[in-house]
């Protein structure tokens, strides 16, 4: 008897969704511990807001290429096996064995220089994972399908960082970085079966030595042109709305990782945490985010709009930070700081839902990698600005002011989404790809 073959990510919905769930999932799992656990150690072990500034810097600074990679994925693929799958699967194989790579690096606490060459190394691959993975969301996901996976897609992540950040704090209090390291590799190793066992479209092969072949679907959609990646692009980049998405990830991601990056640092020399308790504390904010992400946060973006919902997140962010900076005599009370780490974390995994959204509802399936990439790469360069700005502004200014420049950051953001006109750029890209396919037909005829 023939086996029943598993449906296509285009032909179950519910599929599409535990395909993005598995490689955010993924995804979260690194970023946790490069991003926030390794930080985290690092102050616990007395290195400098420079030092662990730089560290941050290595891991963002990859994430600013995906520009180059995107539009390679939208040019080459090996098509029998889909448009972004083979790279998919690529970026997850290349992220388990830099991730146990890694974990291999001698004496790290005093080989700063590698332990930021391997974290860079690292980010590479989830920079080239996320890419992907994005540009087949846009791809196979219909547009009111958008802010409910970008919910699913974020919890994933933050569940995932979540769990890295407590197994491998503890790993690393109990046990070394190695073995830390060499455990998170093998959970991101395990996600790397869900995209290969499904395809993108029916008939397509499950691996290069098997049976398959083009679907007409991603042979349609494929472009095969430079010019006419870099003409859809230009088109696109020329609209101010496109600029205002552009601007939007750039302001308040490089806000997001210059608040998150200091708050480790805070917590340890101020309220006097180890990082095994930040850890925890971020850990168990991120799970409580997660899993409100993966249950209301992209219903809550359907039912009441991107921008008034994404608004009242950035208002509800700026206002407990300016309640922190108010109450300097509660900073060494763990409690609060407790609360407020996981109150702060709820509100970021909503808002970055929305503004996710924002930025795949803007995009043009014909560049679908190209496009969104640009905006996340915007918005991992903006990152990297934030992470630049922590060692010069802390070491010049008090903890206040060094907190109240993030309340100034996000209220930029807030009003740069504010002019932004969403469905004027959705029908403008919509007519876009309905004239580039009737131009398509009329050259094949």
């Amino acid at each position: 008897m023939k086996s029943k073959k598993l449906p296509a990510l285009s032909e179950s919905t519910n599929l599409r969704y535990a395909n993005f769930i598995a490689l955010y999932f993924a995804e979260g799992l690194h970023m946790g511990m490069l991003f926030v656990g390794i930080p985290a150690w690092l102050a616990m072990q007395g290195k400098t807001p420079t030092e662990i500034g730089g560290f941050a810097v290595a891991c963002s600074l990859p994430w600013t290429f995906k520009f180059i990679a995107a539009p390679l994925m939208d040019r080459y693929t090996y098509l029998p096996m889909g448009r972004k799958r083979p790279w998919v699967i690529f970026g997850q194989i290349g992220l388990t064995l830099s991730f146990v790579a890694m974990g291999f690096v001698p004496d790290p606490l005093h080989n700063l220089d590698l332990l930021m060459g391997a974290a860079f190394v690292v980010s590479c691959f989830g920079a080239l994972q996320d890419a992907a993975t994005d540009g087949m969301a846009v791809d196979v996901l219909a547009d009111h399908q958008q802010a409910r996976a970008n919910g699913f897609m974020g919890g994933a992540r933050m569940i995932g960082s979540s769990l890295a950040l407590a197994v491998g704090s503890w790993l690393l209090s109990l046990y070394d970085f190695t073995v830390a390291i060499l455990v998170i590799s093998a959970m991101i190793g395990l996600m790397t079966l869900v995209p290969v066992c499904l395809r993108e479209q029916p008939g397509e092969k499950i691996l290069p030595w098997g049976d398959g072949k083009v679907s007409v679907q991603n042979q349609t959609l494929q472009v095969t042109s430079w010019s006419t990646i870099l003409k859809s692009l230009c088109s696109l980049f020329r609209l101010k709305d496109s600029l205002l998405v552009a601007a939007l990830m750039f302001v308040s991601m490089g806000s997001y990782n210059y608040f998150e990056t200091l708050l480790p640092i805070f917590a340890v020399k101020i309220t006097g945490w180890t990082n095994t308790l930040y850890s925890q504390a971020f850990a168990t904010a991120d799970l409580i985010g997660g899993i409100a992400g993966l249950l209301i946060g992209g219903y809550l973006i359907e039912r009441f709009g991107k921008k008034r919902m994404i608004g009242t997140y950035f208002f509800l962010i700026m206002l407990i930070t300016s309640t922190l900076i108010l109450s300097t005599s509660y900073w060494e009370n763990s409690t609060f700081l407790y609360g407020f780490i996981i109150i702060y974390r709820w509100l970021n995994a909503f808002a970055k839902i929305g503004v996710y959204a924002i930025a795949m509802q803007c995009c043009s399936k014909k560049v679908s990698a190209s496009q969104f990439t640009f905006y996340m790469t915007l918005g991992s360069l903006g990152s990297m600005v934030g992470a630049t700005l922590i060692g010069p502004i802390k070491e010049n200014f008090s903890w206040d002011i060094t907190f109240f420049l993030f309340v100034i950051m996000l209220a930029l953001a807030w009003l740069i989404m504010y002019f932004l006109n969403i469905p004027r750029l959705s029908d403008h890209i919509t007519k876009s790809e309905h004239t580039q396919a009737d131009h398509h037909v009329l050259v094949n005829i």
